[in-house]
């Protein structure tokens, strides 16, 4: 279960929010004033924060820049009043993954969190593979054995010792950023860094100064100067992640950067030399967007030097299996949990599936699972959410099957509630803690389900 951590001084935005969050799933702390915050950061280790900007004392602006040096990795999600945004986009800068205007929406601010963790739990799970990659010549514990794999194995074999800029192509969740690594990993640039940009992450008026840094008084807001992506790439790798995100105008200046290799920072007239190697990622086919005009033909030929199209999940169901058990392993370390397997039923649920998140949506299904399956026992039940199963690629068995999918979601919360209270001898209290669900929940799902 994430944690998330709220830091506000208005007791009704954080009794809004500890609800909202509560309702999804989530462990919430909540903290009034920015020292609190920062102790709770120390030991609560939070998985994400939302913070006010606006609070006496340390205010949200200082409270991000002490969470940076505590944990830089930590996304921040910032709260502001809607004529305070110049000080959110201020905020971006210094770290903050997004900002939300109060009065907040709740499925936006739900938006938001959701990509804010998915960013998250993505960036670690690649270092994590990065580590595993060193000294490797393949991947296949991670990427799978079947042919379509192998085939693209083969291919990074061939590209990596090269300087050729590359273009991996695939739908979201299939792992274009796992290859960017394995690429980088073998070539011979891996002593130096490899830098992701998520381009559709950074506002558009971010773009220049996340690509090519600024120096100090280029803006306001600009106290000091920052290196860019492409200095910190320098002698590496740098990986641009769904590309056609980019504007026509950062398109050209991106041309530019890389025929030239030369980047000038914001406010200055000096040029600095790069070496960097670029590799690029979309979910959409780049020569599409070129063709529907809304990407550069120019930039599509130099990108494009050599390709790698990623196939999906439901292409490659030989691989599940291997995945499955990868994912077991390590929400069992996440979680503390020692969970065997999962039952021959769940297996061929799982494969018959067509998985249209691909193995993203394969890692969240089964870390669940994981989360809800007693203490070493075997998964039994597994759950897909139901706007995305009830569809599996047949659409006419959407209407069919909606009804008979949250019944069975309800029924398996009530077995699940049901043994918590046995376990625990009918102590509410305990049985939450046994379902890691907090206890107004737990409460108002014993109300709803008629225990």
């Amino acid at each position: 279960m994430e944690k998330i951590l709220i830091v506000d001084d208005n007791k009704y935005i954080r009794y809004s929010l500890t609800s909202l969050l509560e309702e999804e799933g989530y462990s919430i702390t909540s903290a009034a004033d920015g020292y609190k915050a920062l102790k709770e950061i120390k030991t609560l280790a939070p998985s994400l924060v939302i913070c006010d900007i606006k609070m006496p004392g340390i205010d949200g602006m200082e409270v991000l820049r002490e969470i940076k040096k505590i944990n830089k990795s930590l996304p921040v999600i910032m709260l502001t009043a809607f004529g305070e945004i110049k000080n959110a986009v201020d905020a971006m800068k210094y770290g903050a993954y997004d900002y939300v205007t109060k009065p907040f929406d709740n499925d936006e601010i739900l938006m938001i969190i959701k990509k804010a963790l998915e960013h998250k739990y993505l960036n670690e799970e690649v270092n994590l593979l990065r580590k595993k990659f060193e000294g490797t010549a393949n991947g296949k514990y991670i990427v799978g054995d079947s042919e379509p794999m192998k085939r693209v194995i083969e291919q990074v074999n061939i590209v990596a010792p090269t300087k050729l800029s590359v273009l991996i192509q695939g739908e979201s969740g299939t792992g274009k950023e796992v290859i960017a690594t394995l690429i980088h990993s073998n070539s011979e640039r891996k002593d130096k860094q490899l830098v992701a940009v998520d381009c559709g992450a950074i506002p558009e008026n971010l773009i220049e100064s996340e690509l090519f840094g600024y120096e100090k008084g280029a803006f306001t807001g600009a106290d000091t100067a920052k290196e860019g992506k492409f200095e910190q790439a320098n002698g590496g790798t740098l990986f641009l992640d769904e590309i056609t995100n980019l504007s026509d105008a950062h398109q050209i200046r991106l041309l530019r950067v890389i025929q030239e290799k030369k980047v000038t920072r914001l406010g200055s007239r000096k040029t600095l030399d790069i070496d960097v190697r670029i590799i690029v990622a979309t979910n959409v086919k780049l020569a599409d967007a070129v063709n529907n005009k809304k990407f550069r033909h120019d930039l599509y030929y130099r990108l494009n030097e050599f390709n790698i199209d990623l196939p999906p999940l439901r292409h490659r169901k030989e691989d599940i299996p291997q995945f499955v058990s990868y994912f077991i392993k390590n929400a069992n370390e996440e979680l503390n949990k020692g969970i065997k397997s999962v039952s021959q039923q769940v297996m061929d649920e799982i494969t018959e599936y067509s998985w249209p998140g691909n193995v993203r949506e394969l890692r969240n299904v089964v870390r669940r699972a994981v989360l809800m399956t007693p203490e070493n026992e075997d998964i039994k039940t597994i759950y897909i959410a139901d706007e995305i199963h009830n569809n599996n690629g047949d659409p006419s068995r959407q209407d069919d099957g909606l009804s008979s999918l949250k019944d069975s979601k309800l029924e398996l919360e009530k077995d699940m509630i049901i043994k918590s209270l046995k376990e625990s001898g009918g102590n509410r209290a305990n049985a939450a803690k046994l379902l890691n669900m907090s206890e107004r929940t737990f409460y108002r799902k014993i109300k709803t389900l008629g225990l």
